[in-house]
Protein backbone atom coordinates (compact mmCIF):
# COMPACT_ATOMS: atom_id res chain seq x y z
CA UNK A 1 0.00 0.00 0.00
CA UNK A 2 1.60 3.17 -1.26
CA UNK A 3 1.58 6.54 1.54
CA UNK A 4 -1.52 8.12 -0.10
CA UNK A 5 -3.32 5.38 0.43
CA UNK A 6 -2.11 4.30 3.55
CA UNK A 7 -3.23 7.44 5.10
CA UNK A 8 -6.80 7.48 3.13
CA UNK A 9 -7.66 4.40 5.49
CA UNK A 10 -7.16 5.73 8.73
CA UNK A 11 -9.44 8.62 7.65
CA UNK A 12 -12.54 6.47 9.00
CA UNK A 13 -10.38 5.00 11.99
CA UNK A 14 -10.12 8.62 13.20
CA UNK A 15 -12.15 10.39 16.08
CA UNK A 16 -12.66 13.90 14.34
CA UNK A 17 -15.36 14.88 17.37
CA UNK A 18 -14.06 17.91 18.55
CA UNK A 19 -10.70 18.15 16.40
CA UNK A 20 -11.13 20.92 13.44
CA UNK A 21 -7.70 20.59 12.86
CA UNK A 22 -7.97 16.56 12.37
CA UNK A 23 -10.50 17.14 9.75
CA UNK A 24 -8.66 19.29 7.79
CA UNK A 25 -5.80 17.23 7.67
CA UNK A 26 -8.38 14.87 6.24
CA UNK A 27 -9.34 17.04 3.82
CA UNK A 28 -6.05 17.42 2.84
CA UNK A 29 -5.49 13.91 2.59
CA UNK A 30 -8.54 13.16 0.58
CA UNK A 31 -7.47 15.82 -1.75
CA UNK A 32 -4.46 14.53 -2.43
CA UNK A 33 -2.54 17.38 -1.18
CA UNK A 34 0.73 17.45 -0.61
CA UNK A 35 0.76 13.85 -2.25
CA UNK A 36 -1.16 12.14 0.41
CA UNK A 37 2.11 13.28 3.42
CA UNK A 38 1.42 14.08 6.78
CA UNK A 39 4.65 15.57 8.71
CA UNK A 40 4.20 18.09 11.53
CA UNK A 41 6.48 19.73 13.98
CA UNK A 42 6.82 20.84 17.60
CA UNK A 43 8.94 24.09 17.13
CA UNK A 44 9.72 25.75 21.10
CA UNK A 45 12.00 28.59 21.36
CA UNK A 46 14.65 27.29 23.53
CA UNK A 47 14.34 30.65 25.94
CA UNK A 48 12.44 28.79 29.05
CA UNK A 49 10.88 25.13 30.63
CA UNK A 50 8.01 23.75 28.36
CA UNK A 51 4.53 24.01 30.76
CA UNK A 52 1.02 22.39 30.55
CA UNK A 53 0.03 24.89 27.57
CA UNK A 54 3.01 23.07 25.68
CA UNK A 55 1.84 19.31 26.33
CA UNK A 56 -1.18 20.14 24.10
CA UNK A 57 0.37 21.06 21.63
CA UNK A 58 3.30 18.25 22.33
CA UNK A 59 -0.01 15.85 22.03
CA UNK A 60 -1.79 17.71 19.03
CA UNK A 61 1.39 17.43 16.66
CA UNK A 62 2.88 14.21 17.50
CA UNK A 63 -0.56 12.50 17.75
CA UNK A 64 -1.69 13.82 14.13
CA UNK A 65 1.20 12.37 12.51
CA UNK A 66 0.84 8.73 14.22
CA UNK A 67 -2.33 9.02 13.10
CA UNK A 68 -1.54 9.32 9.47
CA UNK A 69 0.95 7.08 9.16
CA UNK A 70 3.31 10.33 9.26
CA UNK A 71 6.42 12.02 10.87
CA UNK A 72 6.64 14.93 13.41
CA UNK A 73 9.88 16.57 14.06
CA UNK A 74 11.20 18.56 17.22
CA UNK A 75 12.90 21.54 16.21
CA UNK A 76 14.61 24.20 18.70
CA UNK A 77 13.54 27.78 16.97
CA UNK A 78 16.98 29.30 18.58
CA UNK A 79 16.83 32.67 16.77
CA UNK A 80 17.15 34.72 19.73
CA UNK A 81 20.65 34.09 21.40
CA UNK A 82 19.94 36.98 24.02
CA UNK A 83 17.61 34.71 25.29
CA UNK A 84 18.40 31.24 25.01
CA UNK A 85 20.67 28.35 26.47
CA UNK A 86 21.85 25.27 26.26
CA UNK A 87 20.23 24.14 29.77
CA UNK A 88 16.45 25.16 27.80
CA UNK A 89 17.43 22.72 25.16
CA UNK A 90 18.66 19.62 27.15
CA UNK A 91 14.97 20.55 29.34
CA UNK A 92 12.97 20.53 26.17
CA UNK A 93 14.36 17.58 24.84
CA UNK A 94 13.75 15.39 28.63
CA UNK A 95 10.10 16.58 28.56
CA UNK A 96 9.12 16.06 25.26
CA UNK A 97 10.77 12.64 25.54
CA UNK A 98 9.20 11.69 29.26
CA UNK A 99 5.91 12.53 27.58
CA UNK A 100 6.51 9.35 25.77
CA UNK A 101 7.30 10.78 22.28
CA UNK A 102 10.14 9.83 19.77
CA UNK A 103 10.55 12.16 16.87
CA UNK A 104 13.12 9.60 15.21
CA UNK A 105 15.75 11.37 13.47
CA UNK A 106 13.74 14.27 12.56
CA UNK A 107 15.70 16.73 15.47
CA UNK A 108 16.02 20.18 14.15
CA UNK A 109 17.31 23.76 14.82
CA UNK A 110 16.62 26.77 13.09
CA UNK A 111 20.22 27.96 13.44
CA UNK A 112 20.68 24.67 11.12
CA UNK A 113 19.40 26.50 8.35
CA UNK A 114 20.51 30.01 9.17
CA UNK A 115 22.90 29.96 5.91
CA UNK A 116 20.03 29.13 3.92
CA UNK A 117 17.58 32.13 5.55
CA UNK A 118 20.28 34.11 4.72
CA UNK A 119 20.25 33.50 1.15
CA UNK A 120 16.32 33.82 1.26
CA UNK A 121 16.45 36.99 2.34
CA UNK A 122 19.18 38.08 -0.59
CA UNK A 123 16.68 36.21 -2.79
CA UNK A 124 14.14 38.78 -1.30
CA UNK A 125 16.64 41.89 -1.69
CA UNK A 126 17.41 41.36 -5.42
CA UNK A 127 13.34 40.34 -5.99
CA UNK A 128 12.99 43.93 -4.45
CA UNK A 129 10.90 42.78 -1.62
CA UNK A 130 12.85 43.85 1.40
CA UNK A 131 15.49 46.46 1.95
CA UNK A 132 17.31 47.83 4.96
CA UNK A 133 16.60 50.75 7.37
CA UNK A 134 18.05 52.90 9.03
CA UNK A 135 15.56 53.81 11.39
CA UNK A 136 15.43 53.53 15.17
CA UNK A 137 13.16 50.85 16.76
CA UNK A 138 11.35 53.48 17.97
CA UNK A 139 10.79 55.56 14.95
CA UNK A 140 9.60 52.08 13.12
CA UNK A 141 6.79 51.90 15.81
CA UNK A 142 5.71 55.56 14.65
CA UNK A 143 5.87 54.98 11.08
CA UNK A 144 4.32 51.52 11.55
CA UNK A 145 0.17 53.50 12.74
CA UNK A 146 -2.03 51.94 14.79
CA UNK A 147 -5.10 49.72 14.32
CA UNK A 148 -7.10 53.22 13.35
CA UNK A 149 -4.38 54.88 11.30
CA UNK A 150 -2.14 53.57 8.09
CA UNK A 151 1.55 53.11 8.11
CA UNK A 152 3.54 55.37 5.78
CA UNK A 153 6.92 54.49 4.23
CA UNK A 154 10.31 54.76 5.62
CA UNK A 155 12.80 57.15 3.87
CA UNK A 156 14.96 54.07 3.47
CA UNK A 157 12.07 51.91 1.42
CA UNK A 158 13.06 52.92 -1.92
CA UNK A 159 16.78 52.12 -1.74
CA UNK A 160 18.06 50.49 -4.31
CA UNK A 161 18.87 46.62 -4.56
CA UNK A 162 22.40 47.03 -4.58
CA UNK A 163 22.20 49.34 -1.90
CA UNK A 164 20.25 46.84 0.22
CA UNK A 165 22.78 43.76 -1.44
CA UNK A 166 25.76 46.06 0.18
CA UNK A 167 24.31 46.87 3.75
CA UNK A 168 22.78 43.55 4.01
CA UNK A 169 26.02 41.95 3.76
CA UNK A 170 28.13 44.69 5.90
CA UNK A 171 25.09 43.81 8.42
CA UNK A 172 26.47 40.12 8.47
CA UNK A 173 30.14 40.89 8.28
CA UNK A 174 29.70 42.63 11.54
CA UNK A 175 30.57 46.41 9.86
CA UNK A 176 27.46 47.98 12.14
CA UNK A 177 26.59 48.59 15.78
CA UNK A 178 24.00 46.80 17.70
CA UNK A 179 20.80 48.58 16.86
CA UNK A 180 22.35 50.59 13.30
CA UNK A 181 19.97 48.69 10.94
CA UNK A 182 17.22 46.30 10.40
CA UNK A 183 16.38 43.90 7.26
CA UNK A 184 12.76 44.83 6.09
CA UNK A 185 10.01 42.84 3.90
CA UNK A 186 8.63 45.53 1.78
CA UNK A 187 4.56 44.82 1.54
CA UNK A 188 2.45 47.13 2.30
CA UNK A 189 2.30 50.36 4.68
CA UNK A 190 -1.11 50.47 4.14
CA UNK A 191 -2.48 47.02 5.05
CA UNK A 192 -5.28 46.75 7.32
CA UNK A 193 -3.16 43.94 8.80
CA UNK A 194 -0.50 45.03 11.18
CA UNK A 195 2.01 42.51 11.06
CA UNK A 196 1.76 42.70 7.01
CA UNK A 197 3.17 46.72 7.72
CA UNK A 198 7.00 45.71 6.30
CA UNK A 199 8.42 43.71 9.11
CA UNK A 200 11.34 42.96 10.36
CA UNK A 201 13.21 40.37 8.96
CA UNK A 202 16.43 40.60 10.50
CA UNK A 203 18.33 42.01 13.17
CA UNK A 204 22.14 43.00 14.82
CA UNK A 205 22.88 40.95 17.39
CA UNK A 206 26.28 41.09 18.97
CA UNK A 207 25.50 38.41 21.19
CA UNK A 208 27.23 34.62 21.31
CA UNK A 209 24.99 32.19 19.93
CA UNK A 210 24.76 28.41 22.00
CA UNK A 211 25.31 26.15 18.61
CA UNK A 212 26.71 28.74 16.35
CA UNK A 213 29.03 31.15 18.88
CA UNK A 214 30.28 33.86 17.05
CA UNK A 215 29.62 33.34 13.67
CA UNK A 216 26.81 35.15 13.43
CA UNK A 217 25.87 38.62 14.52
CA UNK A 218 22.59 39.24 12.50
CA UNK A 219 19.42 36.77 13.22
CA UNK A 220 16.23 36.21 11.65
CA UNK A 221 13.00 37.14 13.41
CA UNK A 222 10.58 34.21 14.16
CA UNK A 223 7.98 35.46 11.63
CA UNK A 224 10.25 34.86 8.89
CA UNK A 225 12.36 31.84 10.05
CA UNK A 226 10.11 29.61 11.18
CA UNK A 227 7.65 29.06 7.94
CA UNK A 228 10.92 28.44 5.29
CA UNK A 229 12.34 25.85 8.28
CA UNK A 230 9.13 24.25 7.81
CA UNK A 231 9.66 24.15 4.41
CA UNK A 232 13.00 22.73 4.56
CA UNK A 233 12.18 20.18 6.34
CA UNK A 234 9.07 19.62 4.34
CA UNK A 235 6.72 20.09 6.87
CA UNK A 236 2.86 19.81 5.75
CA UNK A 237 0.94 21.24 8.21
CA UNK A 238 2.07 23.93 10.91
CA UNK A 239 0.21 23.73 13.44
CA UNK A 240 -0.20 26.61 15.67
CA UNK A 241 -1.70 28.48 18.82
CA UNK A 242 -4.03 30.98 17.69
CA UNK A 243 -2.16 34.13 18.17
CA UNK A 244 -0.75 32.77 15.05
CA UNK A 245 -3.76 33.58 13.32
CA UNK A 246 -3.01 37.35 12.27
CA UNK A 247 0.32 36.46 11.22
CA UNK A 248 -0.86 33.85 8.62
CA UNK A 249 -0.81 36.03 5.88
CA UNK A 250 2.63 37.04 6.67
CA UNK A 251 4.10 32.92 7.00
CA UNK A 252 1.72 32.60 3.18
CA UNK A 253 3.85 35.78 1.69
CA UNK A 254 7.06 34.90 2.63
CA UNK A 255 6.46 31.22 0.77
CA UNK A 256 4.74 32.28 -2.17
CA UNK A 257 7.13 35.08 -2.65
CA UNK A 258 10.16 32.86 -2.12
CA UNK A 259 8.12 30.26 -4.54
CA UNK A 260 8.87 28.06 -1.77
CA UNK A 261 7.26 24.16 -0.83
CA UNK A 262 4.28 26.01 1.45
CA UNK A 263 3.07 24.13 4.40
CA UNK A 264 -0.70 24.72 5.50
CA UNK A 265 -0.96 26.45 8.62
CA UNK A 266 -3.73 25.91 11.17
CA UNK A 267 -4.24 27.68 14.41
CA UNK A 268 -5.79 26.31 17.35
CA UNK A 269 -6.80 27.71 20.56
CA UNK A 270 -4.03 27.60 23.11
CA UNK A 271 -4.81 25.83 26.92
CA UNK A 272 -5.78 28.61 29.73
CA UNK A 273 -6.05 26.85 32.79
CA UNK A 274 -7.83 28.30 36.20
CA UNK A 275 -5.94 28.53 39.34
CA UNK A 276 -3.00 29.19 37.01
CA UNK A 277 -0.48 31.30 34.87
CA UNK A 278 1.29 30.18 31.22
CA UNK A 279 3.17 33.00 30.54
CA UNK A 280 6.50 32.82 30.36
CA UNK A 281 7.07 36.35 31.65
CA UNK A 282 4.85 35.61 35.32
CA UNK A 283 6.22 32.27 35.35
CA UNK A 284 9.73 34.01 35.16
CA UNK A 285 8.18 36.55 37.88
CA UNK A 286 7.33 33.92 40.78
CA UNK A 287 10.62 31.77 40.39
CA UNK A 288 12.83 35.35 40.33
CA UNK A 289 10.49 37.38 43.23
CA UNK A 290 11.10 33.62 45.21
CA UNK A 291 7.24 32.71 45.27
CA UNK A 292 8.48 29.54 44.43
CA UNK A 293 11.71 26.90 44.72
CA UNK A 294 12.51 27.16 40.75
CA UNK A 295 11.34 26.10 37.81
CA UNK A 296 10.39 22.86 38.67
CA UNK A 297 8.86 23.54 42.34
CA UNK A 298 5.82 21.16 41.96
CA UNK A 299 3.26 23.95 42.20
CA UNK A 300 4.56 25.28 38.97
CA UNK A 301 2.58 24.35 35.94
CA UNK A 302 6.44 23.28 34.04
CA UNK A 303 6.63 19.83 32.61
CA UNK A 304 9.33 19.43 35.20
CA UNK A 305 7.41 20.97 37.90
CA UNK A 306 4.64 18.12 37.54
CA UNK A 307 7.20 15.39 36.58
CA UNK A 308 8.30 16.26 40.25
CA UNK A 309 4.95 16.64 41.72
CA UNK A 310 4.25 12.98 40.20
CA UNK A 311 1.78 13.46 37.61
CA UNK A 312 1.60 10.60 34.76
CA UNK A 313 2.83 11.20 31.77
CA UNK A 314 -0.24 9.15 30.38
CA UNK A 315 -2.34 11.21 32.76
CA UNK A 316 -1.26 14.49 31.24
CA UNK A 317 -1.68 12.86 27.31
CA UNK A 318 -5.29 11.60 28.40
CA UNK A 319 -6.00 15.34 29.56
CA UNK A 320 -5.04 16.48 26.39
CA UNK A 321 -7.19 14.13 24.62
CA UNK A 322 -10.59 15.02 26.89
CA UNK A 323 -9.99 19.06 27.06
CA UNK A 324 -9.87 18.58 22.78
CA UNK A 325 -8.70 20.75 20.30
CA UNK A 326 -10.79 24.59 19.79
CA UNK A 327 -11.13 27.26 17.57
CA UNK A 328 -11.82 29.77 20.60
CA UNK A 329 -9.91 30.37 23.74
CA UNK A 330 -11.97 28.86 27.03
CA UNK A 331 -10.65 28.10 30.72
CA UNK A 332 -10.15 24.81 31.50
CA UNK A 333 -11.17 23.88 35.09
CA UNK A 334 -8.06 22.60 36.85
CA UNK A 335 -10.14 20.27 38.70
CA UNK A 336 -10.50 18.21 35.24
CA UNK A 337 -6.81 17.93 35.03
CA UNK A 338 -6.70 16.90 38.84
CA UNK A 339 -9.46 14.41 38.06
CA UNK A 340 -7.98 12.75 35.06
CA UNK A 341 -4.99 12.25 37.46
CA UNK A 342 -7.03 10.37 39.93
CA UNK A 343 -8.35 8.68 36.83
CA UNK A 344 -4.79 6.83 35.90
CA UNK A 345 -3.55 6.49 39.61
CA UNK A 346 -6.76 4.94 40.64
CA UNK A 347 -5.37 1.82 38.05
CA UNK A 348 -2.03 2.26 38.52
CA UNK A 349 -0.57 3.28 42.22
CA UNK A 350 0.04 0.93 44.92
CA UNK A 351 -1.22 1.15 47.81
CA UNK A 352 0.50 1.87 50.80
CA UNK A 353 -0.34 3.54 54.76
CA UNK A 354 0.86 6.34 56.31
CA UNK A 355 0.40 8.35 59.25
CA UNK A 356 1.01 12.05 58.71
CA UNK A 357 -0.28 13.95 61.92
CA UNK A 358 1.16 11.14 64.23
CA UNK A 359 -0.36 10.25 67.84
CA UNK A 360 0.34 6.68 69.78
CA UNK A 361 -1.65 4.19 70.17
CA UNK A 362 -1.01 2.01 72.77
CA UNK A 363 -2.67 -1.85 72.88
CA UNK A 364 -2.22 -2.84 75.91
CA UNK A 365 -3.66 -6.30 76.00
CA UNK A 366 -1.20 -7.37 72.95
CA UNK A 367 2.06 -8.93 74.14
CA UNK A 368 4.61 -5.97 74.22
CA UNK A 369 7.73 -8.20 72.37
CA UNK A 370 5.45 -9.41 69.63
CA UNK A 371 5.60 -8.48 65.94
CA UNK A 372 2.71 -10.20 63.32
CA UNK A 373 2.50 -9.93 59.99
CA UNK A 374 -0.88 -8.49 58.15
CA UNK A 375 -1.44 -9.00 54.33
CA UNK A 376 -2.20 -5.89 52.71
CA UNK A 377 -3.56 -5.49 48.86
CA UNK A 378 -1.32 -3.32 46.69
CA UNK A 379 -3.91 -2.32 44.15
CA UNK A 380 -7.34 -3.04 44.72
CA UNK A 381 -8.02 -2.49 40.76
CA UNK A 382 -5.92 -4.72 39.70
CA UNK A 383 -4.90 -8.19 41.33
CA UNK A 384 -1.92 -8.62 39.60
CA UNK A 385 0.10 -6.15 41.69
CA UNK A 386 0.08 -8.66 44.50
CA UNK A 387 -0.14 -8.63 48.02
CA UNK A 388 2.60 -6.82 50.50
CA UNK A 389 3.09 -8.18 54.52
CA UNK A 390 2.52 -4.85 56.85
CA UNK A 391 4.15 -5.88 60.54
CA UNK A 392 1.72 -5.06 63.34
CA UNK A 393 3.11 -4.50 66.83
CA UNK A 394 1.43 -3.27 70.35
CA UNK A 395 2.10 0.45 69.93
CA UNK A 396 0.89 1.91 66.74
CA UNK A 397 0.18 5.90 65.19
CA UNK A 398 -2.76 6.63 64.12
CA UNK A 399 -3.87 10.11 62.31
CA UNK A 400 -4.23 12.74 65.24
CA UNK A 401 -8.12 13.68 63.85
CA UNK A 402 -8.92 10.01 63.75
CA UNK A 403 -9.63 10.54 67.54
CA UNK A 404 -11.58 12.78 69.58
CA UNK A 405 -12.39 13.01 73.01
CA UNK A 406 -15.81 14.70 72.92
CA UNK A 407 -16.83 13.91 69.57
CA UNK A 408 -19.78 15.38 67.81
CA UNK A 409 -22.50 13.50 66.79
CA UNK A 410 -21.87 11.50 62.85
CA UNK A 411 -18.18 11.12 64.19
CA UNK A 412 -17.84 7.38 63.62
CA UNK A 413 -13.81 7.27 64.28
CA UNK A 414 -11.90 6.34 67.62
CA UNK A 415 -13.14 7.76 70.97
CA UNK A 416 -13.37 6.79 74.48
CA UNK A 417 -15.34 3.25 74.80
CA UNK A 418 -15.70 3.10 70.69
CA UNK A 419 -14.54 0.16 68.63
CA UNK A 420 -13.38 0.88 65.18
CA UNK A 421 -10.97 -1.15 62.75
CA UNK A 422 -7.73 -1.73 61.45
CA UNK A 423 -7.04 -1.31 58.12
CA UNK A 424 -6.17 -5.31 57.57
CA UNK A 425 -5.58 -6.04 61.18
CA UNK A 426 -8.13 -6.00 63.72
CA UNK A 427 -10.71 -4.23 66.50
CA UNK A 428 -9.52 -1.42 68.66
CA UNK A 429 -11.19 0.10 71.70
CA UNK A 430 -10.44 3.19 73.16
CA UNK A 431 -9.94 2.91 76.93
CA UNK A 432 -8.35 6.05 78.12
CA UNK A 433 -5.88 8.69 77.57
CA UNK A 434 -2.42 9.63 78.78
CA UNK A 435 -1.68 13.30 78.35
CA UNK A 436 1.38 14.88 78.87
CA UNK A 437 1.85 16.54 82.65
CA UNK A 438 3.01 19.82 81.29
CA UNK A 439 0.66 21.04 78.24
CA UNK A 440 -2.27 18.14 78.80
CA UNK A 441 -2.12 17.60 75.10
CA UNK A 442 -2.93 13.84 74.52
CA UNK A 443 0.46 11.64 73.92
CA UNK A 444 -1.17 8.16 73.53
CA UNK A 445 -4.79 6.30 73.67
CA UNK A 446 -4.60 3.41 75.48
CA UNK A 447 -6.64 0.73 73.70
CA UNK A 448 -7.76 -2.94 74.13
CA UNK A 449 -7.86 -5.40 70.63
CA UNK A 450 -10.06 -8.01 69.76
CA UNK A 451 -7.89 -10.86 68.49
CA UNK A 452 -10.64 -12.51 67.03
CA UNK A 453 -11.05 -9.79 64.74
CA UNK A 454 -8.03 -10.37 62.68
CA UNK A 455 -8.57 -9.51 58.67
CA UNK A 456 -11.01 -6.74 59.87
CA UNK A 457 -14.44 -8.68 60.58
CA UNK A 458 -15.75 -9.95 63.90
CA UNK A 459 -16.93 -13.67 64.55
CA UNK A 460 -20.01 -12.66 66.31
CA UNK A 461 -21.01 -10.91 63.31
CA UNK A 462 -20.57 -6.96 65.08
CA UNK A 463 -20.00 -4.58 63.41
CA UNK A 464 -17.95 -1.27 63.33
CA UNK A 465 -18.54 2.36 61.64
CA UNK A 466 -14.83 3.65 60.72
CA UNK A 467 -11.97 1.84 59.89
CA UNK A 468 -8.66 3.47 60.38
CA UNK A 469 -5.04 3.36 58.52
CA UNK A 470 -1.79 3.26 60.64
CA UNK A 471 1.69 2.03 61.12
CA UNK A 472 3.67 0.29 63.64
CA UNK A 473 5.51 2.33 65.88
CA UNK A 474 8.93 -0.11 65.60
CA UNK A 475 8.97 0.43 62.18
CA UNK A 476 7.75 3.39 60.85
CA UNK A 477 9.81 5.15 58.28
CA UNK A 478 10.35 8.59 59.26
CA UNK A 479 9.77 10.87 56.71
CA UNK A 480 9.01 14.53 55.57
CA UNK A 481 5.91 15.53 53.78
CA UNK A 482 5.05 18.08 51.46
CA UNK A 483 1.36 18.53 50.91
CA UNK A 484 0.99 20.64 47.27
CA UNK A 485 -2.20 22.74 46.41
CA UNK A 486 -3.19 25.40 43.78
CA UNK A 487 -0.63 28.30 43.53
CA UNK A 488 -3.37 31.23 43.06
CA UNK A 489 -6.55 31.68 45.11
CA UNK A 490 -8.54 33.64 42.13
CA UNK A 491 -9.70 31.37 39.19
CA UNK A 492 -8.05 33.48 36.39
CA UNK A 493 -4.62 35.38 37.80
CA UNK A 494 -3.66 35.93 34.49
CA UNK A 495 -6.63 38.45 33.72
CA UNK A 496 -5.10 40.63 36.46
CA UNK A 497 -3.47 44.00 35.31
CA UNK A 498 -0.87 44.39 38.50
CA UNK A 499 2.15 42.20 38.14
CA UNK A 500 1.10 42.20 42.53
CA UNK A 501 1.32 38.51 42.51
CA UNK A 502 2.00 38.49 45.79
CA UNK A 503 -1.76 39.15 46.69
CA UNK A 504 -3.17 36.57 44.30
CA UNK A 505 -1.27 33.73 46.15
CA UNK A 506 -2.51 31.20 48.05
CA UNK A 507 -0.87 31.34 50.58
CA UNK A 508 -1.22 27.56 51.99
CA UNK A 509 -0.06 26.31 48.50
CA UNK A 510 2.28 24.26 50.83
CA UNK A 511 2.54 22.56 53.81
CA UNK A 512 5.76 20.62 55.61
CA UNK A 513 5.07 17.85 57.81
CA UNK A 514 8.48 16.81 59.27
CA UNK A 515 7.45 13.99 61.85
CA UNK A 516 5.41 11.70 59.18
CA UNK A 517 5.59 7.78 59.40
CA UNK A 518 5.02 5.30 56.83
CA UNK A 519 4.95 1.97 56.73
CA UNK A 520 8.52 0.36 55.87
CA UNK A 521 7.63 -0.96 52.02
CA UNK A 522 7.85 2.73 51.24
CA UNK A 523 11.92 2.28 51.22
CA UNK A 524 10.98 -0.33 47.84
CA UNK A 525 9.57 2.65 45.54
CA UNK A 526 10.94 4.01 43.27
CA UNK A 527 12.01 7.51 42.36
CA UNK A 528 10.06 7.50 39.32
CA UNK A 529 7.04 5.74 40.81
CA UNK A 530 3.77 7.41 42.15
CA UNK A 531 1.81 5.82 44.85
CA UNK A 532 -1.32 6.17 47.14
CA UNK A 533 -1.00 6.53 50.65
CA UNK A 534 -4.50 5.11 51.57
CA UNK A 535 -7.28 7.83 52.68
CA UNK A 536 -4.57 10.76 52.06
CA UNK A 537 -3.89 11.12 48.66
CA UNK A 538 -1.34 10.28 46.19
CA UNK A 539 2.41 11.08 47.03
CA UNK A 540 5.97 10.47 45.42
CA UNK A 541 9.89 10.80 46.05
CA UNK A 542 10.84 13.99 45.67
CA UNK A 543 13.90 13.47 43.62
CA UNK A 544 15.69 16.77 44.33
CA UNK A 545 15.56 16.76 47.90
CA UNK A 546 15.66 13.27 49.05
CA UNK A 547 18.49 11.26 50.74
CA UNK A 548 18.90 7.56 51.51
CA UNK A 549 18.98 8.81 55.41
CA UNK A 550 16.35 11.52 55.15
CA UNK A 551 13.11 10.78 52.50
CA UNK A 552 10.81 13.29 51.13
CA UNK A 553 7.58 13.07 49.69
CA UNK A 554 5.17 14.99 47.67
CA UNK A 555 1.66 15.26 47.28
CA UNK A 556 0.87 14.68 43.70
CA UNK A 557 -3.13 15.30 44.39
CA UNK A 558 -5.75 14.21 46.88
CA UNK A 559 -8.25 11.34 46.27
CA UNK A 560 -11.15 14.07 46.37
CA UNK A 561 -11.25 17.50 44.89
CA UNK A 562 -11.18 19.96 48.45
CA UNK A 563 -11.68 22.69 46.22
CA UNK A 564 -15.17 22.37 44.75
CA UNK A 565 -16.88 20.89 48.02
CA UNK A 566 -15.67 24.60 49.38
CA UNK A 567 -17.08 25.95 46.70
CA UNK A 568 -20.26 24.15 46.85
CA UNK A 569 -20.14 24.94 50.50
CA UNK A 570 -19.67 28.96 49.98
CA UNK A 571 -22.48 28.72 47.65
CA UNK A 572 -25.16 27.22 49.81
CA UNK A 573 -24.48 29.88 52.73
Amino acid sequence: MDLQSNNLSKINDTDQQNNFVVSRVVEDVRNCKFAGRVQTRFPPEPNGFLHIGHVKSICLNFGIAAEFGGVCGLRLDDTNPVNESLEFVESIISDVRWLGFDWGSHFYYASDYFEDLYEYAIKLIGLGKAYVDTLSTDEIRTYRGTLKEIGKNSPYRDRSVDENLDLFRRMRNGDFAQGDHVLRAKIDMRHSNMSMRDPVMYRILHATHHRTGNDWCIYPMYDFAHGQCDSIEGVTHSICTLEFENNRPLYDWFLDTLDIDHPRQIEFARLNLSYTVLSKRKLGLLVNGGYVNGWDDPRMPTISGMRRRGYPPMALRKFCDVIGVAKRNNMVDFALLEHVIRQELNLTAKRYMGVLNPVKVVILNYPEDQTEYVEGINNPEDSEMGTRQIPFSRVLYIERDDFMEDPPKKFYRLSPGREVRLRYAYYIKCESVKRNSETGAIEEILCTYDPDTKGGNASDGRKVKATLHWVSADHAVNTEVRLYDRLFKVEDPSSKVADDLHALLNLDSLECLSDCKLEPSIVEVNYDETFQLERLGYFCVDKIDSKSDHLVFNRTVTLRDNWLRQQKKQSTK
